[in-house]
């Protein structure tokens, strides 16, 4: 019989998929960073997403209580965002051992409220519960336009690839004190010019990978042209600054593609917006699965590069 570890995350959820009924108002389904619904009582559609935040996988112990609830609401907006929708409300179920002071449960709710009143996100409710291990799941709700979402499977070949902010060395501070990048999701989405969108939560190469097999398509990169961080250039863990930045996870910044014939009015009206970086990282190709590192000396393909996955013991997230 076949464990979790066997299979991996992405194929299980593939296979649980499979598993469940179709909903008779959904929009985008299981795939994409979060549920897109509507019903003809709405005159919007709703985005609904959940993640959870797990002691020693997504924080470490001893990690600050603020940056745990600051990383739990900012884990769900980021998905939020990715689809280029408003983040409306939060439910915040928490699991918590019976000898953890209540003082540090306080601090976690202060953390998680401070970043949701930044956004003018309500945290409605929740439970919480008995557990060996401190964790946090946190359900959020948001809304967009009928029709309008960005999808993971809307780029087409010879679309530009865009990234805002730095990648890589997050585990230094940035995976738990981040702040997502809702203000820019909306205005892709307002502005039309994201084709496709996902947030980095699992890594470049890994969350590349996703957009490209939702698009039916292939990606170059010009790995000269990545915004790696400073923190990553700093790891010296025997892992190059590229390989962190491809592969390391947790930067909660926006990947999205523009058509090639928006490109460059894209970018100016980016900059004239946001004091954010945006960088041009690469193109969509029509090679369907196929992504490519392009150097000097070649391509470089990125079939082994991999960011975190969940039972496959690739990464670390605490």
């Amino acid at each position: 019989m076949k464990t979790l570890r066997d299979i991996g995350e992405c194929e299980a959820i593939r296979r649980l998929a499979g598993k469940l009924f179709p909903a008779v108002a959904e929009v985008v389904g299981i795939g994409d960073d979060a549920a897109v619904m509507h019903d003809e009582g709405f005159n919007a559609d709703l985005v609904l997403t959940s993640d959870p935040v797990i002691e020693g996988t997504h924080f470490t112990i001893d990690a600050p209580p603020k940056g745990i609830g600051n990383k739990a609401v900012g884990r769900v907006l980021s998905d939020i965002a990715a689809m280029g929708a408003e983040p409306l409300w939060l439910l915040i179920n928490i699991v918590a051992p019976p000898e953890m002071p209540f003082d540090k449960l306080q601090q976690i709710y202060a953390g998680a409220s401070a970043l949701a009143l930044k956004f003018g996100v309500a945290i409605i409710g929740g439970d919480v519960a008995s557990g060996a291990t401190l964790a946090l799941h946190v359900f959020g709700v948001g809304k967009l336009p009928r029709g309008t979402a960005v999808c993971r499977g809307g780029a087409s070949e010879g679309d530009i690839l865009y990234v805002t902010g730095e990648l890589g060395g997050s585990i230094r501070k940035k995976h738990l004190f981040f702040e997502p990048r809702v203000a820019e999701g909306i205005w892709l989405r307002e502005n039309r010019w994201a084709t496709a969108m996902i947030d980095l939560s699992d890594g470049l190469a890994t969350d590349l990978r996703h957009l490209v097999e939702m698009s039916r398509a292939g990606a170059e990169l010009e790995p000269d042209a990545l915004p790696v961080s400073r923190a990553a250039r700093e790891m010296n863990d025997g892992m190059s600054p590229l390989d962190h930045a491809l592969t390391d996870g947790e930067d909660f910044e926006l990947l999205f593609t523009v058509a090639p014939g928006n490109a460059d009015s894209f970018e100016q009206a980016w900059r004239a917006e946001f004091e954010l970086s945006c960088a041009r990282i690469g193109r969509i190709t029509g090679r369907t699965g196929s992504i490519v590192c392009r150097t000097e000396r070649g391509g470089m393909l990125l079939t082994g590069k991999r960011g975190y996955e969940h039972y496959s013991g690739r990464g670390s997230r605490a």
